[in-house]
């Protein structure tokens, strides 16, 4: 088996903040941003003239509610009638609608109403990851391990694939974020000799919670048992605090703001900005002025009343624990180390349940809870393209599957075939039969989740079966196999004993994927823009170039004592009319700002044609203005 060359990063693909690290030399860097941010936000925006990715898409979410999409995580692999989606689509300022079922977000881009499935979206945090990590390395990055929530479900981790492929990705591996920060644990807290450990991770993100329990034993990481909310973190605690605070505002001022996104927005980030607060002091204050209709509103939140209002969502981070501790057969006292991660496992009150329930136990906080999943991505990334001299010696991860999965059967129950936390890689055969005489195909419904009947469950995708020979209801006998990869993605294949006959299973309705065809066009669509992107920067600097050199060069005329008035006066009018042009055509092309530049230098240059005019200090002045104009540039630029 050949090896893809090049260097390969890890990716953590969060809710609110996305984060990439790279293992080279034997170190695991965490990447910073060109904002020089380890983390990026996972926002994307779209206005009338560009695409913003990370921080400059959040610092203008206020001003541009609609257009500045977030979440994305939330949305993935999800169909348009989940309630998850109902349910969130009232919290969030941008329109999403559906797409034959499928879940698509609506936003006006460039002049134009234009819809995004969640994976595009995904996929252009991913390529904002790819950037910043090609930035760093000076050169190309095709390979990536994504991470994802343990609890996602085939779909989920099939869209999460399709977007590294849209961004441009080969994705090595969809690593479980708990099993990645497990590494980062393991490698970064034991030392040779320590034996074997079990370890809880427990990691509340921004959107999603996991629990995992993991055996660390020189160098190889078992999981043992896995359990979690795709639909429980921070986004949520903010929500409350949101809906909290518009309640007050109406109770206080009569006004219902709740239709208003852009202040619906700003009260958001507010409430982010408290919450942190909160988790180092007891009382946060919110100060917006002219929040709406003019209607300043000041108000402080104590952390007894943050914690009263998440009470609930606090607690049921507690179900998981207990019900990972049974499918483990363990018991609280047999855990060796309780590990951090997320953003969300800063809030006090997580900590104290979370110590109460293991009865009083220490909390490890040793790893950097925003920076360990990436970081455990990129060691699995350096190990997966063959560089184990950068990485540890001989790790080996053994990860489990999240949910049950089965088949459909009479009546509607399920029939489960591979148990929820199977050992993956895994393949899992169960006989199956006819319903009725001489049915000569057999049509099998593929479902994952715990629930009895079927309808409870999710529907992954439909296979058939076909040609079987006339015979009895019941006698035939129908061997079904499923088989898990590495990345927890199914293949379910069907064989009928008797004849021979096999079918590999075809999906004929899988709820929320891509087909090929998407995802090439989407391929396309993203190097479009990923070429739009370059003009538009390159403009950008074209246009700060051109500024600068106005400004430097009427500073420089206007300080020339001994220059000729007339050509001063030609100078300073070249640039007034210049900086008005600016004004007035901010949506020109870049050859139009260089052209201008170049005239500009060109009259300069005209100045100190005339041999008499000698080089003295009106030289040296042009000189400095030049370079004045190259150093001003350089840092507009960079």
């Amino acid at each position: 088996m050949s090896r893809a060359k090049g260097p390969a990063v890890g990716i953590d693909l969060g809710t609110t903040y996305s984060c990439v690290g790279l293992c080279q030399h034997g170190k695991v860097e965490i990447i910073a941003n060109d904002q020089g941010n380890r983390t990026t936000p996972s926002y994307v925006a779209f206005t009338d003239t560009a695409r913003l990715v990370g921080d400059p898409a959040k610092s203008q979410a206020a001003l541009n509610p609609q257009n500045t999409v977030f979440d994305a995580k939330r949305l993935i692999g999800r169909m348009f009638e989940d309630p998850v989606v109902q349910l969130d689509m009232r919290h969030w300022p941008f329109q999403v609608v559906s797409d034959n079922g499928t879940v698509k977000v609506r936003v006006s881009f460039k002049g134009k109403e234009k819809a995004f499935y969640p994976q595009e979206i995904s996929a252009i945090v991913l390529t904002k990851m790819k950037q910043t990590a090609e930035a760093y390395l000076g050169c190309p990055v095709t390979q990536a391990v994504i991470t994802v929530p343990a609890y996602f479900n085939d779909s989920q981790r099939r869209a999460t694939i399709d977007a590294g492929t849209i961004a441009g990705l080969h994705v090595l591996k969809i690593l479980n974020e708990p099993t990645a920060a497990a590494i980062a644990y393991g490698l970064e807290s034991s030392g040779p000799g320590e034996g074997k450990r079990d370890i809880l991770i427990f990691d509340l993100g921004g959107g999603t919670f996991d629990v995992s329990i993991l055996q660390v034993d020189d160098g190889i990481f078992e999981v043992k048992a896995t359990a979690g909310d795709t639909h429980l973190g921070g986004e949520d605690f903010d929500n409350r605090l949101v809906d909290h605070l518009a309640r007050e505002f109406r109770r206080k001022h009569k006004e219902d703001l709740s239709q208003d996104k852009k202040a619906m927005q700003r009260l958001r980030a507010a409430c982010e900005r408290a919450k942190r607060t909160l988790s180092s002091g007891t009382m946060a204050g919110i100060s917006i002025d002219s929040l709406y209709k003019g209607v300043d509103f000041h108000t402080t939140v104590t952390r007894a009343r943050f914690e009263d209002l998440c009470a609930d969502l606090f607690q049921a981070t507690l179900k998981p624990l207990g019900k990972a501790l049974q499918d483990a057969n363990m018991r609280q006292g047999q855990i060796h180390d309780i590990v951090l991660v997320g953003g969300s496992t800063r809030i006090p009150k997580v900590q104290m349940l979370l110590r109460e329930f293991f009865n009083g136990r220490e909390l490890s906080k040793n790893i950097n809870p925003d920076e360990a999943v990436a970081y455990g991505a990129a060691v699995q990334a350096a190990i997966l393209t063959g560089n184990r001299s950068q990485g540890p010696q001989n790790m080996l991860l053994l990860d489990v599957t999240p949910l049950s999965l089965g088949i459909d059967t009479v009546g509607g129950v399920m029939a489960t075939v591979v148990k929820r936390n199977s050992p993956v890689p895994t393949k899992e055969t169960m006989v199956f039969t006819t319903a009725e005489d001489d049915q000569d195909t057999v049509v099998f419904e593929v479902y994952e989740g715990e629930r009895p009947m079927c309808k409870n469950n999710h529907l992954l995708g439909t296979f058939l079966l076909s040609g079987l020979p006339p015979a009895l209801r019941g006698e035939p006998v129908l061997e079904v196999s499923f088989s898990i990869d590495a990345n927890n993605v199914l293949t379910v294949s069907a064989r009928d004993k008797d004849t021979g006959n096999t079918s590999q299973l075809t999906i004929t309705e899988t709820r929320g994927r891509l087909d090929r065809e998407e995802v090439e066009r989407m391929v396309r669509e993203a190097e479009e823009c990923r070429a739009q992107d370059v003009a538009q920067q390159e403009k950008i600097e074209a246009m700060n170039s051109l500024e600068s050199c106005t400004l430097h060069l009427k500073r420089a005329a206007e300080g020339g004592q001994a220059l000729d008035v007339r050509a001063k006066k030609r100078v300073l009018e070249m640039c007034q009319e210049t900086t008005s042009w600016l004004e007035g055509n901010p949506l020109a092309e870049k050859e139009e700002y260089e052209a201008r530049r170049r005239e500009l230098e060109d009259a300069w240059d005209s100045v100190f044609s005339n041999p008499s005019q000698g080089r003295g200090a009106e030289g040296e002045a042009r000189d400095e203005a030049e370079e004045a104009a190259g150093a001003q540039q350089g840092e507009e630029v960079g």
